[in-house]
């Protein structure tokens, strides 16, 4: 498997060394243009990498962030080229710092005038590069641990408030990223106006199963307003963190953890039918029926579909196969 491996980046690392040694030589890539704001960061204490964008263009999110955990995070943008989020997280991924990669793949780009790229690693190590031909307001800050970027804004305020909210906000990635974008936003952002956004955010240590690995991978194709979007999808996406958080502490046996966690849970996404029944299933699985039972009531009075789906848990043994016990709770539905 290692030779193998070693085999498949053979073409990578020629392509690389060529760009550095020649300068460019291939055609550049896709000239779309994504022109936005962007932030590339990590964590220091968690080891998180991220990248959060807004722009004036359908769907950015595919396009412009990229990141893997343990490797590093890209955003690539201005008249895009996504080869340089997939080339760029590949040579990280084999030792190259952010700071290299970003060069080897600017030297082999000769539409590098009109793009705008940033790269971090999964050491912190940062760079970021605009083009001396992408439409002003354009420009960048590289900090410790993140950069910001940004292209075609109404003016050139926006970056440096991108910095400074970064740098000043307290909570975890996904906070101090959202509390960038507003920042940009606040102060004019994209001059044409907004359209879309995304979200990535990659634990700190890789599992090897990259579907774990992403704690937010979250997109607003189109919305007149996707930041309030992205933020009401980042809540969401924490409630759903901490419900999974609490499945895991009920295969562990370990009930309280699981209850705080499904508490923690509702209390980010209060009226949210599908995680009080979750949590009241896992109350009678536990033998706390009684506190179960209200919870039921209250999904219930949402949506009597619920009743419907009560008795069929018990076929699959995902609620104690007892008639008695499941018509008690099926009953609430009727009151």
């Amino acid at each position: 498997m290692r030779f193998r491996k070693v085999l498949l980046l053979i073409p990578l690392l020629a392509t690389c060394i060529q760009a550095q040694q020649r300068g460019p030589k291939h055609q550049p890539g896709p000239r779309w243009p994504v022109h936005t704001f962007s932030i590339v960061a990590r964590d220091p204490i968690t080891g998180e990498l991220g990248v959060a964008v807004q722009s004036h263009w359908f769907s950015v999110g595919p396009i412009v962030p990229w990141a893997e955990s343990g490797v590093g995070a890209v955003a690539t943008q201005s008249f895009v080229d996504p080869a340089y989020g997939k080339l760029g997280l590949e040579l990280m991924r084999v030792g190259k710092t952010g700071p290299e990669a970003l060069r080897a793949l600017l030297a082999g780009d000769s539409g590098r005038d009109v793009r705008q790229v940033a790269m971090i690693d999964a050491r912190g190590n940062v760079d970021a590069w605009t083009g001396k031909n992408d439409i002003p307001a354009a420009g960048q800050i590289v900090g410790k641990n993140f950069s910001v970027q940004a292209n075609l804004m109404l003016n050139d305020k926006v970056w440096p408030a991108m910095a400074q909210a970064f740098e000043k906000t307290r909570g975890d990635l996904a906070d101090r990223m959202l509390a960038a974008l507003d920042a940009a936003q606040a102060v004019g952002g994209d001059i044409r106006g907004r359209q879309s956004a995304a979200i990535i955010v990659v634990t700190g240590k890789p599992t090897g199963q990259a579907w774990k690995d992403r704690t937010f991978d979250l997109r607003v194709d189109d919305s007149a307003e996707p930041l309030k979007e992205l933020r009401r999808l980042v809540t969401l996406q924490r409630a759903y963190n901490h419900m999974n958080a609490g499945d895991l502490a009920v295969e562990k046996k370990d009930n309280e953890g699981a209850l705080r966690e499904y508490g923690a849970a509702e209390k980010l996404v209060p009226d949210s039918a599908e995680m009080i029944y979750w949590h009241a299933v896992a109350l009678v699985n536990m033998g706390r029926v009684d506190e179960s039972l209200p919870l039921f009531k209250r999904v219930f009075d949402m949506d009597r579909n619920w009743v419907i789906l009560t008795p069929r848990l018990a076929k699959v043994s995902l609620l104690p196969d007892d008639a008695k016990l499941i018509e008690r709770i099926v009953s609430l539905g009727e009151k």
